[in-house]
């Protein structure tokens, strides 16, 4: 399976997740600093005060970019790092750390792509009621007008948000993500003032840089099925998972409308009179590309007696869940094979998940900008990680890409997670997807097989097979 000249190749990471300096050179708190410290919280109580230390060590980390041979990279700017109440004057040391990174990218010849927000947000802004408050979408425009100001063409691709899914759902609803709540009214309103800032950033950006600026956003789409594809109560149930996790989103952003099934679906919770007149024109905004972001497929089932069994989403144990406003639907564990983070194994779900957006939205170009699996790696004797199961992974799951490109979806690039082992969220240090193995005492880095395996499929253009993994 070859790639053509015109294919991304490239590897992605998240400020909070990698950079450490949490306190700085003028960084304020993030709702992940916050939430990290809170006892019980993280696994292990671990918190990314340190993470990989990229800030310090980012020359060495583009080293391995540019080694590795990436044609692009995906990193996230930390709001709390260039201004750190959400408001208000910019941090210069802050900036200047995004600016010379960027430089530093381009003279390698390597494409920038910039996320906005990987959620974390200024602690501030979540004091005065963060993404429930509709206040934090107008900060949110005035902070890509001044990244767009600042950084300018520095940035080859900005992202506006990455899986506000996460963002409303995890963070609003269930509470096993920043900030912590289990308020799913508020996580309603977390989803349309995100996607009103995504609309506001999209508009602020192309108001500094031009129309020509390339402007996308990251999706979490869910790869549906139903337990029983025969039954209509499954069925249903797909339907309202796919409402509250899928169109939620690409409704405003890809239609300009909320569907009627979701505001039905959630008439007992709230009226949706939080969308103002004008939002959902302002929220729908031309995009250079989609982003997907895919690890496995998740199954439902109807759930008429209540049993509401948690999925296998390998999010931490919450009382509360993130689907509100999907009544009686249960998760149902898939067959394995199974990562480290408990994730199905389905190369086949993002084959089907990209031809669906093609069939829907055929105009619009995709993107792959997270795509990884977390296995249990070792060093061996040798020093060497032999992470076959990562490879395998990576090479099925670009397989499935190239089917459905072969099946006429408009795919540009594919982005690993993660190039770099890094703070997992709730998870801390305790799960691995970097193809670089990150030691967390000494930090040193060290290729994995697959880093081998990627530097060779990028040299090549060509899908290497896994016995390919390793050293030459």
């Amino acid at each position: 399976m070859t790639f053509g000249p015109g294919f991304r190749f490239g590897s992605a990471t998240a400020a909070y997740q990698i950079e450490g300096a949490a306190s700085e050179d003028g960084r304020g708190p993030s709702i992940w600093d916050t939430y990290s410290h809170t006892p019980g919280a993280t696994e292990y109580g671990d918190t990314g005060d340190v993470a990989c230390d990229h800030y310090h060590r980012w020359r060495e980390d583009l080293g391995h970019i540019t080694a590795l041979g990436l044609d692009c990279y995906r990193l996230s700017i930390s709001w709390p790092r260039v201004q750190p109440g959400g408001t208000g004057a910019l941090n210069e040391a802050g900036v200047a750390f995004y600016r010379d990174l960027l430089d530093a990218l381009r003279a390698a010849g390597v494409e920038p792509w910039v996320t906005l927000y990987h959620w974390d947000l200024p602690q501030e802004l979540e004091d005065a009621g963060g993404w429930a408050n509709r206040d934090t979408a107008l900060a949110f425009a005035e902070y890509a007008r001044l990244m767009a100001t600042e950084l300018g063409e520095r940035v080859h691709t900005w992202t506006t948000l990455n899986e506000p899914w996460c963002s409303a759902y995890l963070g609003y609803a269930s509470g096993v993500h920043a900030p912590g709540r289990t308020e799913p009214v508020a996580a309603l309103r977390a989803v349309h003032h995100l996607n009103l800032a995504h609309g506001l950033a999209a508009t602020a950006i192309r108001d500094v840089l031009g129309a020509q600026a390339r402007v996308s956003v990251t999706l979490n789409l869910h790869a549906l099925r139903a337990a029983d594809p025969g039954s209509a109560a499954d069925l249903d149930a797909v339907r309202q998972i796919d409402a509250v996790g899928n169109r939620a989103f690409t409704g405003p952003m890809l239609e300009g409308a909320y569907p009627d099934d979701l505001l039905a679906d959630t008439a007992g919770l709230t009226a949706w009179d939080f969308v103002l007149p004008g939002d959902l024109a302002a929220i729908r905004q031309p995009l250079a590309a989609l982003g997907v972001n895919y690890y496995a497929t998740t199954m439902v089932r109807h759930a008429p007696d209540g049993d509401t069994t948690s999925d296998n989403s390998g999010h931490r144990e919450s009382a509360s869940s993130p689907w509100v406003g999907a009544d009686r639907v249960a998760f149902v564990t898939e067959p394995g094979p199974y990562t480290e983070m408990g994730w199905n194994i389905a190369p086949e779900g993002l084959t089907a998940l990209l031809l669906d957006l093609h069939g829907r939205y055929p105009g619009l170009p995709l993107v792959i900008t997270e795509n990884g699996a977390a296995f249990d790696d070792h060093v061996d004797a040798d020093g060497r990680v032999r992470d076959v199961q990562r490879v395998a992974y990576v090479h099925d799951h670009l397989a499935a890409v190239a089917a459905a490109m072969d099946a006429g979806a408009d795919v540009r690039g594919y982005f690993l997670w993660s190039l770099l082992d890094n703070f997992e969220w709730a998870w801390g240090y305790s799960r691995r997807f970097g193809i670089i193995r990150v030691d967390f005492d000494t930090l040193e880095r060290t290729w994995k097989d697959s880093a081998h395996w990627y530097a060779r499929l990028l040299a090549g253009r060509t899908l290497p097979p896994v016995s390919a993994a390793g050293p030459a």
